[in-house]
């Protein structure tokens, strides 16, 4: 992902939750709408998402350290996993609580032309959000459905922005609904109904972002396509006939470990091996530039002890094979 694409996404949905969240909760003080103070809640709760992912991109940069010798890059990991917590405790249960207590012990709104009116400035400004990280995701996502693009991209944030910005506006639908049966039925328990169904909403989306960042914490291979790139450019037909087996791991969005076992010709020597190491890596890192640590493990491969397997390090009765992750 692009960094800097990111970064944009996050700054605009930050700048456009901060307004929104003021003009809420003065909608709030005014008409008393239990609607207008969730959602008050849910974007404070987004706009201190966005600084939680800003922190992370900032943290992944530090340089390894040799306690960490792989270096920071799943800091951003953690932080987009914190936002689905928050998101989940802050925005959605609160909602929901909130929305119980309308319910409850409902009253009629005042002034109600404040929360229409913060509202409508809020869809419009929400749009923009929403808008942007479109724009910045478009131009990584390809040919992926927007759902494959949220579910198998390493970069965090821009799905995280994506989602975020897409359940702000369908919140907004709702608690526009939520006023509006209220001023028409003159019953405020639809202010409530609408607010435990923006609090749901929120611990849907929490719980999607946290299903998807937690692979990321776990772990993840590369792509098909890098896998792809990456087997093409380890054989050269020369010195390196095949790959015995292959794991690759993201140690952060844009950083790539691969770990080898190349198949080798029992003859070449040691200085052949080691300069086809060398050049295997180098064509490595020109396919896949972020192939950041890379292990190549060269073998002689022996179709008669791949036959005893199970080996997990041996593809058994035949030539080396390459497996991706």
């Amino acid at each position: 992902m692009s960094a800097s694409g990111g970064t944009r996404a996050i700054v605009a949905a930050l700048g456009a939750n901060l307004a929104i969240a003021a003009s809420k909760f003065v909608a709030f003080a005014f008409s008393g709408s239990s609607s207008m103070l969730a959602e008050g809640v849910h974007s404070l709760a987004d706009s201190g998402n966005q600084f939680l992912l800003l922190i992370g991109g900032k943290r992944a940069q530090r340089e390894a350290t040799p306690q960490h010798p792989f270096g920071y890059g799943r800091e951003r990991f953690i932080y987009a996993f914190l936002v689905s917590i928050v998101l989940f405790s802050v925005g959605g249960m609160f909602a929901i609580y909130e929305g119980y207590e309308k319910i409850q012990h409902p009253h009629q709104l005042e002034n109600w032309y404040w929360p229409v009116g913060v509202l409508v400035f809020a869809i419009i400004a929400e749009g923009f959000s929403f808008r942007t990280a479109i724009k910045e995701s478009d131009e990584l996502r390809g040919t992926l459905s927007w759902a494959q693009f949220i579910r198998h991209a390493k970069a965090p944030e821009l799905p995280v922005v994506l989602l975020e910005d897409f359940g702000a506006l369908i919140g907004l639908v709702l608690a526009l609904g939520g006023v509006g049966l209220s001023l028409l039925t003159g019953d405020g328990i639809w202010d409530g109904i609408g607010t435990v169904c923006i609090g749901a909403l929120l611990v849907l989306i929490a719980l999607v972002l946290a299903a998807e960042t937690k692979s990321l914490l776990l772990g993840e291979a590369a792509g098909l396509e890098d896998v792809k790139k990456i087997e093409a450019a380890v054989v050269d037909d020369e010195t390196v006939t095949g790959i015995i087996h292959m794991r690759t791991l993201h140690l952060g969005p844009e950083e790539l470990l691969i770990a080898a076992k190349i198949a080798v010709r029992h003859d070449d020597t040691a200085a052949q091996v080691a300069a086809a190491i060398n050049a295997a890596e180098a064509r490595i890192r020109a396919a896949v530039p972020i192939a950041r640590v890379i292990y190549l493990e060269p073998d002689i491969y022996s179709e008669a002890e791949a036959a005893k397997g199970p080996d997990p390090e041996a593809t058994p009765g035949g030539p080396p094979r390459t497996t991706g992750h």
